[in-house]
């Protein structure tokens, strides 16, 4: 998502450009090994120009100047078929039956679980699963979360067989959903960890009160739930508690 810019801002000259933001800041690139470039790659990179607003200073009426981008991996399942082995959303925010229906059909219980991951960030500013990590620990992240009595049992052996194979293979400790590792909060503590405490210490976001935080948790174990099939449509959604009561009004 990128910010529409003024229109002012195409009229100006590099030159002017130049003098009213400066000139780029560049960083010098380095193979990690210390070993030298190869031809292909540049010598330096260009740091991206802050305009002077964060995130948590945005109003609803920015909102009208948000510019969706980054389609390539949009589709329509009406047209055109892809499996969920050739899913590239990010872990953080990958339907979970991308991993264990890898030769079935995407469709639009995916872009649910997707969008719902969006909310919570957009709301907290903080992935509900770890960027950063690997698929078996988004798995066991979303298992915690979302508790493990909704885990699909075919899933879940599925999941502990490929981590014995694993250990065969590797010697390694196989998948668990349990065990020798941080526990990831229950969806109700991670909407306070995550979302309240980081709105609490950016006073001007404001917390929510506990109606709304009631709706907004009811959405997302709607939008969040394994088996694609039980999440919401699109249409729930925007019929949901939260949307009808507090999302658009603000957005009206």
């Amino acid at each position: 998502m990128l910010v529409k810019l003024p229109s002012t801002f195409d009229e100006l000259s590099v030159r002017e450009f130049r003098e009213k933001y400066g000139e780029p800041d560049t960083v010098p690139i380095t193979w990690v090994d210390e070993k030298p470039l190869t031809p292909n790659v540049p010598a330096q990179a260009v740091v991206p120009l802050y305009l002077g607003k964060k995130a948590q200073d945005f109003t609803l009426a920015d909102a009208h100047g948000l510019i969706l981008s980054d389609f390539g991996e949009a589709f329509s399942p009406a047209t055109e078929q892809r499996l969920g082995r050739d899913c590239n959303i990010p872990l953080a925010k990958r339907a979970p039956e991308t991993l264990f229906k890898p030769n079935e059909p995407l469709s639009y219980p995916s872009d649910i679980w997707s969008l719902g991951t969006a909310i919570w960030e957009i709301l907290g500013m903080k992935f509900i699963f770890s960027e950063s990590e690997t698929q078996d620990e988004i798995v066991a992240q979303q298992i915690d979360v979302l508790d493990s009595h909704n885990f699909p049992e075919s899933w879940r052996k599925q999941w502990e067989q490929l981590g014995e194979e694993e250990k065969c293979a590797t010697g390694g400790i196989p998948r668990q959903p349990t065990g020798d590792r941080e526990t990831w909060p229950s969806l109700e503590n991670a909407f306070e960890e995550f979302v309240q405490k980081y709105r609490r210490k950016r006073e001007a976001a404001g917390t929510f009160e506990e109606e709304e935080t009631q709706a907004i948790l009811e959405l997302m174990r709607g939008m969040l739930r394994f088996r694609p099939e039980e999440r919401l449509t699109i249409d729930e959604v925007l019929r949901s508690e939260w949307m009808v009561n507090w999302a658009l009004p603000q957005l009206e």
